[in-house]
């Protein structure tokens, strides 16, 4: 038996992409240990599922698994790469879109540009809602083994974010305090930690260390939740450029229950059928 995939990136944040309203897919913790290996399967970030809608208010399902196991409630870049996909595949030539995740629902919107943005909707500030067990606070501080004490903001962008302000990105301990972070009890189901630089007003340097995957070359909710605590501090206008390792996000976000919108390229690598 074989299974048709679709090898996608966004900045250089890939994903394996599987049409499951056209084959069966189970997303066992040994399919998507393969499917993410690089060296013994296909290599990817993350893996996305396409599923037929499961109401009327949406055009699909769309589902996100990190190279654990884990399913997760975002990606943005995915999102992009998912409107990109659907009508490549012919399951829709709409240039608007709306699927539902594990946590919310997006909108996704082909540009004239040529460029996909997606509405991955309001970031939520309360600690419950990240989720953190800490007090409410503008800037959080916690003791990290190794570390010391570390400032950081946080919110949800429908997954848990810590973004960490450094002065340069090359230097930051984005392999070792990634991680760290990750591990403390604060965070109860881990968190997703970006480190970054302010090179303007509108423009960030961005590293992310993404929960169930380490560092990624792109992380499009990472960059929402990066701009999004840089206007929070006063420090970044409502239309950011956010560079990433992998290439350059777009970001703007209004303030207050505006929904943040996130654009950039997609690419298609290759198909293939895995046996």
């Amino acid at each position: 038996m074989t299974l048709a995939f679709t090898k996608m990136h966004g900045a250089g944040n890939d994903f394996v992409v599987i049409d499951a309203t056209r084959q069966p897919f189970h997303a066992t913790p040994e399919r998507l240990a393969r499917l993410t290996d690089r060296r013994y399967g296909v290599g990817c970030d993350q893996v996305l599922v396409v599923e037929r809608p499961s109401s009327n208010d949406v055009d699909f399902n769309y589902r996100i698994f990190n190279a654990d196991g884990s399913e997760v409630g975002q990606c943005g870049n995915g999102a992009r790469c998912l409107a990109r996909f659907v009508r490549e595949q012919g399951l829709s030539q709409a240039d608007r879109l709306r699927v539902r995740t594990a946590s919310r629902v997006l909108e996704l919107r082909h540009g004239a540009d040529g460029l996909i943005q997606v509405n991955l909707g309001a970031p939520a500030f309360a600690p419950q809602d990240i989720p953190l067990t800490l007090a409410p606070a503008e800037v959080y501080r916690l003791s990290v083994p190794g570390h010391g004490e570390v400032a950081f903001r946080a919110l949800s962008m429908g997954n848990p974010h810590a973004v960490i302000t450094v002065a340069d990105v090359s230097s930051a301990p984005v392999a070792t305090l990634g991680p760290a972070l990750q591990a403390l009890p604060a965070f109860p189901e881990s968190v997703n930690v970006g480190f970054m630089a302010v090179l303007a007003r509108d423009a960030i340097a961005l590293r992310v260390y993404e929960r169930g995957a380490g560092e990624t070359l792109a992380c499009g909710s990472g960059a929402c939740a990066a701009v999004v605590a840089g206007i929070q501090a006063g420090l970044l206008d409502a239309h950011v450029q956010v560079r990433v390792p992998g290439g350059q996000l777009a970001v703007r976000w209004a303030g207050g229950d505006a929904p943040v919108w996130l654009a950039g390229d997609t690419d298609t690598v290759y198909r293939g059928e895995l046996l």
